[in-house]
């Protein structure tokens, strides 16, 4: 029984947006500091990958890294942020926010979400941080979301996979519950075959030595949580191929 899947793909630089489409994926979430669970990428990102890519872009819409208790002069900039990637015509957005009690912020979500119409809303993996995971589905499926990534409130997908199980028989195909977190070639097949997803989310990258021949090793940019500063993680179109041919054989 063949059925249809949708291979999404998160990236946050040009040459691993064009990896990703070339490996076979349905859909791009562009970020920009994956090594941060994802944060809104910038305006010169965004229009150099539409230069290149073909499949649709969802843009994350995250100010910062940390929790999803937002200031409200960081809500202002996540509102300008939307305004300003709608008119560079991105085909949808990635958001959430919470409450200081663990729910999702509706009230909040709501004004993000009428910034955003008419283009579709994913909510983003501030639903694994949320009280009662149950709940926070209902509450999606009443604001007009139309799917949520979700690592079944786990450390990976995989972990998370009874949660996920239980959140798309609950969701009744009144949203797209998307799988995300830790999926690898080793471990897809059984994450689809467990919870009957339709769709995944990936990052599907290699590491690579960076280019630089001079290398000043007693420095770094960033805290000590940073990623070397003389590698990189790209998305890799044979890890993608590989990704997309193993859902292909299990739907």
């Amino acid at each position: 029984m063949a059925q249809t899947f949708l291979m999404e793909v998160c990236v946050d630089s040009v040459e691993s947006a064009i990896n990703a489409e070339r490996g076979g994926a349905g859909r791009l979430e562009l970020c920009a500091s994956l090594l941060e669970g994802g944060l809104t990428p910038s305006l010169g990102l965004v229009q150099v990958v539409k230069q290149y890519i073909k499949i649709p872009i969802f843009v994350m819409i995250r100010p910062r890294g940390g929790d999803f208790l937002y200031s409200d002069q960081e809500v202002e900039v996540m509102k300008k942020d939307i305004e300003l990637m709608k008119g560079q015509g991105v085909d949808g957005f990635v958001l959430g926010a919470l409450t200081e009690d663990g729910r999702v912020d509706a009230e909040l979500c709501m004004e993000l979400m009428a910034a955003a119409r008419p283009l579709p809303i994913t909510f983003h993996r501030a639903f694994d941080m949320v009280h009662d995971s149950a709940v926070a589905l209902e509450t999606l499926i009443s604001l007009g979301f139309e799917r949520v990534l979700t690592s079944g409130c786990d450390i990976s997908a995989l972990e998370g996979l009874p949660v996920i199980k239980r959140l798309i028989d609950q969701a009744k195909d009144r949203i797209i519950v998307m799988p995300g977190g830790g999926i690898t070639e080793r471990n897809l097949q059984r994450i689809l075959e467990g919870s009957g997803a339709q769709e995944f989310h990936c990052s599907a990258r290699s590491s690579r030595d960076s280019a630089m021949k001079f290398r000043n090793t007693s420095v770094t940019m960033g805290a000590c949580f940073s990623a070397p500063e003389y590698g990189l993680k790209v998305a890799d179109v044979s890890k993608v191929r590989s990704l997309n041919a193993i859902a292909k054989n299990t739907l």
